[in-house]
């Protein structure tokens, strides 16, 4: 097998690792989003950092998916941080960044 090959392969299972993201978001999606990254939110634990929900390597599947979605929604990483740090899954967001405005 060639290093392309491998390469490849790896990227695409990187790929299909990934959860994602609707084609536009919504505020039912950024809802979810919210949910994802509060409840998927990194645990400190004797092997190092893991999902408080899944026990999974910090972040998990779900909780990039949360920040991508977010992102995409506009809201930048310091408030999807104090987000987490409230700790409440049904947090109410801001309206959408519009951009240019």
């Amino acid at each position: 097998m060639s290093s392309t090959t491998l390469r490849s392969a790896q990227s695409t299972g990187e790929v299909l690792r990934e959860i994602p993201l609707p084609p536009y978001v919504t505020g039912e999606d950024a809802q979810f989003a919210v949910r994802a990254v509060v409840v998927h939110a990194p645990r400190r634990w004797s092997g190092g950092t893991v999902c408080r929900n899944d026990a999974n390597p910090h972040p998990c599947r779900l909780h990039r998916w949360g920040r991508r979605v977010l992102a995409l929604r506009g809201l930048p990483p310091a408030a999807i941080d104090a987000l987490v740090e409230q700790g409440d899954p049904a947090a109410v967001l801001p309206p959408p960044v519009q951009p240019g405005a």
